[in-house]
């Protein structure tokens, strides 16, 4: 196994050139489930110091809207695809047409256990909401024991995971808080679509770290990346190439601001939106288009 670590933590998404270029010097082409095919390596971590800046790529352009929409959205404990619509964001709209979702016995929209669920509800009966709310848990342990090693979230639950279309890719993240002061959050991801999956994943558990950091009363730290398979698709090759001729551009800066009271605990959590974020001095390069492996 190939194990990469960022010794230096950029302040302008170098590491996510770097982990894209990984993949093209170290990758092998690999079978996968879409019938696409990959470039694929396995195992690669990096760092990303969230004082230094919002790591959000600016070597193509990202609709930040839509990745605090999704984390709202699995915040909420929602698993209707519809819900997330509703808020003008189509990302999950291709695995929520009847023809996924009647597989597993489910209307058009409903994904079944995912990770709205999981977080919400793991161990439950879905779609009862019975089970363990592991956020509500995570920011009581917060609270209550902030040395403790045991501030986790899985959204990897081997009895459901058949019974969805695409069961969660990112599935296990972890706190600390240093010196009672300062949080950090390490992700695991099973499987990482370099290109247009993982500058969603980094920037929204960037954005989650700062979430859980503001609510608690904590400074915000490193996110750490850790990934298992992580591949570039054989129909993206031309984009990521695109991509690794452009100059990354400084990273801007995350502000939540607080308007309409403030946003603590639990209940803060859930009811910050959107407004509440402001993504200070964002510039990028143009979009680069890519079909979506289903």
């Amino acid at each position: 196994m190939h194990f990469a670590l960022c010794a230096a933590i950029l302040p302008d998404m170098r590491q996510y050139h770097d982990l894209l270029r990984s993949i093209l010097e170290h990758g092998r082409a690999h079978a996968d489930r879409t019938s696409v095919g990959t470039i694929s390596h396995f195992g690669y971590q990096t760092r990303f110091d969230l004082r230094a800046g919002f790591p959000v790529v600016t070597t193509k352009k990202i609709p930040f809207r839509w990745i605090a929409e999704e984390l709202f959205w699995f915040l909420s404990g929602s698993t209707d695809e519809r819900d997330l619509r509703a808020r003008g964001v189509d990302i999950w709209q291709e695995w929520a047409d009847l023809e996924h979702t009647s597989r597993f016995g489910r209307e058009a929209g409903d994904l079944g256990p995912v990770y709205g669920y999981l977080w919400r509800s793991f161990g439950g009966h879905y779609p009862q909401r019975d089970g363990v709310d592991q956020i509500a848990r995570l920011l009581e342990q917060i609270e209550r024991n902030p040395n403790s090693r045991r501030l986790l979230v899985t959204g990897w639950d081997p009895r459901v995971a058949d019974q969805v279309d695409l069961p969660p890719c990112h599935t296990l993240f972890q706190f600390k808080i240093e010196n009672e002061r300062v949080l950090h959050c390490q992700l695991y991801q099973r499987s990482a679509d370099a290109f247009l999956g993982v500058p969603f994943n980094i920037s929204s558990y960037a954005l989650l770290t700062h979430m859980i950091a503001h609510v608690c009363e904590l400074e915000i730290g490193e996110f750490i990346y850790t990934l298992g398979d992580y591949h570039i698709y054989q129909n993206h090759l031309a984009q990521v190439r695109e991509l690794l001729t452009r100059e990354p551009l400084p990273l801007p800066r995350l502000e939540i601001v607080e308007t309409d009271g403030w946003l603590r605990g639990l209940e803060g959590l859930l009811r910050m939106r959107y407004e509440n974020l402001n993504l200070i001095g964002y510039q990028s390069h143009g979009k680069i288009a890519a079909p979506v492996a289903v």
